[in-house]
């Protein structure tokens, strides 16, 4: 398995339209390259960081010729964010993530 991370920086007025774009974007990689999805997560500094996995490096570099929708995507995410650095690449040695357990409660699980 191979991991891509990526970080932008989007003002937050944009970022209803970016999250549609990510969301489009991943979707059609998804459906049209084979990766294996996407989360999209904030950082302490207010930066969006997606977290995408792939079955291979070879499908990731492959992923770059793709089809009009995700080309679409991209140009519309790029409207709404820039890049803080470039993408992340891993190659992952040990998995130990499985899926997530169902929510309890609120948005925050539950916790108090």
């Amino acid at each position: 398995m191979f991991v891509v991370v990526y970080r932008w920086r989007c003002l937050p007025e944009h970022e209803a339209a970016f999250r549609v774009a990510w969301a489009e974007m991943t979707l059609a990689i998804r459906e049209q390259c084979g990766s294996l999805g996407s989360r999209l997560h904030r950082a302490d500094d207010g930066d969006l960081v997606a977290y995408a996995q792939w079955p291979s490096r070879e499908q990731w570099q492959w992923s770059t010729a793709t089809g009009p929708a995700v080309v679409r995507a991209r140009e519309e995410m790029s409207r709404h964010a820039k890049r803080t650095a470039p993408p992340f690449l891993f190659e992952v040695l040990d998995d130990l993530l499985g899926p997530s357990p169902p929510r309890q409660g609120g948005a925050n699980g539950g916790a108090t």
